[in-house]
């Protein structure tokens, strides 16, 4: 797996969690991360949740820091759902470890009872996506700048999130190669 950071301004409309965008955009053919920096307009027809596309819900912010995860090992959404949930949680220690306390409900992060981040999961034919953004700066939802995140740290956090899961999906897989199956000598 690998991860990269893009250092130019990408905007998420919803169409970056279909499959091999990371090829598109990075020339990634591997499981990856691709963290960028950019607003995000996900309009009905990019909506994968169903409950936000019934309501009719937009997905707005003028300024965030997106992750695009992409595995190809399988097209269980369980198991995306439950690699979402970890990568939900990394984040969550990686802001604590810089002194921001958030909450977890499911796939979403609050900081002081406001909802810091998006996300969502899914699979297709050829690999499992996830997709999660957290506002930089926001009138409404929690943001990075309102908990003293400064702009010179927005680029060393989104490396330091995604190298951290890399090295997380890295561990899980050495333990999968050392571990011997049940009823086996």
């Amino acid at each position: 797996m690998k991860w990269v950071v893009l250092k130019k301004s990408l905007d998420y409309d919803g169409s970056q969690i279909s499959s091999l965008w990371g090829y598109m955009e990075a020339d990634l053919q591997e499981d990856s991360i691709i963290a960028f920096r950019g607003s995000c307009d996900v309009q009905i027809r990019h909506m994968i949740d169903l409950e936000d596309r019934k309501e009719g819900d937009t997905i707005y912010s003028a300024d965030m820091l997106h992750f695009v995860i992409e595995h190809f090992d399988s097209t269980d959404l369980k198991l995306i759902y439950a690699r979402q949930r970890l990568f939900t949680v990394m984040v969550a220690e990686t802001l604590l470890q810089r002194g921001i306390k958030t909450s977890r409900v499911g796939d979403d992060l609050f900081v002081q009872g406001k909802k810091l981040s998006i996300s969502i999961a899914s699979t297709s034919a050829v690999s499992q996506k996830i997709h999660f953004g957290m506002n930089v700066v926001h009138d409404v939802y929690g943001c990075l700048s309102d908990q003293g995140v400064p702009e010179g740290d927005l680029f060393p956090l989104m490396e330091e999130i995604a190298s951290r899961y890399v090295e997380e999906i890295h561990d899980i897989e050495k333990d999968l190669r050392k571990s011997r199956p049940l009823g086996v000598m």
